[in-house]
């Protein structure tokens, strides 16, 4: 059965073609028509009102969507949920991620995200670790009794098969530099995060393999005039990629404004940070045992201490165009193309091109609201997903 997507304003991930047509077909985009071009016949027709058709959202750090926690639910069911939550907001590529927990509940869900990709579940790509090889100075959320150096069982986790894309996030400072480019070279997407390291420290850690930072400037040695620290030595390097939250509280946005005029284009890539409350009507989550309240947008302990976000990749998409000033197309484009090349998959998604992944996302370019997404061509309303 094949599907035509037509009268779309096309964002292809690269630029603005004006309005087209495409043609899915067995999950893939097999063809991109011009408005005065002969179309297909199709089995399925779907007019889509002139809308901006662009191709979906891919989130490499989601703890959490739909109500559930990664750390508190390792099973196929929950990561259903969690990816629900997020379609709705134009996510088609989701990372799970766990934050640093004890073994057990780390293969229970390196288990889970197994099993969910054997069972072929939209929109689930691999599992992110975010810890626990961190450095307690810059612990923010996670629980400092359970960070451990990178031993055998970890790496026995991090490196195991079926688990799709793998990002690991550690403290540089706190791993030997041989382990870290064992892992490198493993395949895993070694993330520099929760760090109290030196610039050398990083340029160590780059030379053994290192490939991003995680949610930049937050839980990291920060840059001064005489020590560049972790910031420095991440706005400085022209071939990682970094991860940031554009939600108003994690960054002022001219610090963040800062750090995407450092790096190169294509090097800075959008996350959520979320926690189990986005996509959730209940702004209310746990972790570690701890209740966590989500306030206009804000996830954090009593004590202030920022944990995770309630922040959706549309939000950020928005945010980054009308709080920073960034141009639309670039604003998507580190929504999608960036987080696609960080991730090795930049040949099968982030781009709405013939043989590449149906996964789209179709926006108001007005409101900046998602109205449709599809994964691997099949199309889901997001006012029935918010149902």
């Amino acid at each position: 059965m094949n599907r035509l997507l037509r009268n779309a304003t096309l964002f292809d991930g690269t630029a603005t073609l004006g309005r087209r047509s495409v043609l899915i077909e067995d999950g893939r985009i097999a063809g991109i028509f011009a408005a005065d071009q002969d179309l297909p016949q199709a089995d399925i027709v779907e007019d889509l009102g002139g809308l901006l058709l662009a191709p979906g959202f891919i989130d490499t750090q989601v703890n959490g969507g739909g109500g559930v926690m990664l750390n508190s639910e390792q099973s196929v069911d929950g990561l259903s949920a969690m990816v629900a939550g997020h379609r709705r907001y134009g996510t088609t590529t989701l990372i799970a991620t766990m934050v640093t927990d004890t073994l057990d509940v780390m293969r229970a869900a390196a288990d889970a995200v197994r099993a969910g990709l054997q069972a072929g579940l939209p929109g689930l790509r691999g599992i992110h670790f975010e810890g626990p090889c961190f450095n307690p100075l810059r612990k923010g959320v996670h629980r400092p009794d359970l960070f451990r150096p990178l031993d055998d069982d970890l790496m026995k986790i991090y490196t195991g098969a079926g688990l799709g894309a793998v990002i690991v996030t550690l403290a540089p400072e706190q791993v030997d530099t041989a382990r870290l480019a064992e892992l490198a070279e493993a395949g895993v997407n070694v993330s520099a995060g929760h760090t109290g390291g030196s610039y050398e420290d990083i340029e160590a850690a780059l030379a053994a393999g290192l490939r991003g930072f995680t949610h930049i400037y937050n839980a990291m040695t920060p840059m001064t005039g005489r020590e560049p620290g972790v910031v420095g030595a991440a706005l400085n390097d022209t071939n990682t990629w970094c991860g940031i939250i554009i939600d108003g509280y994690h960054l002022h946005d001219a610090t963040a404004l800062a750090a995407i005029h450092s790096k190169p284009r294509g090097k800075m890539m959008l996350v959520t940070d979320a926690m189990a409350t986005v996509g959730a009507r209940d702004k209310r989550f746990s972790l570690y045992g701890h209740e966590i309240r989500a306030i206009d947008g804000r996830c954090a302990l009593p004590d202030g201490t920022l944990a995770g976000s309630d922040l959706d990749m549309m939000g950020a998409v928005r945010n980054t165009h009308r709080r920073l000033g960034i141009p639309l197309e670039e604003a998507l484009r580190m929504a999608s193309l960036y987080p696609a090349a960080f991730l090795r998959l930049d040949d099968r998604i982030g781009r709405i091109r013939p043989g590449f992944d149906a996964d789209m996302v179709l926006i108001d370019p007005e409101s900046l609201e998602v109205r449709r997404t599809w994964i691997a061509g099949e199309g889901e309303d997001a006012q029935r997903l918010a149902a």
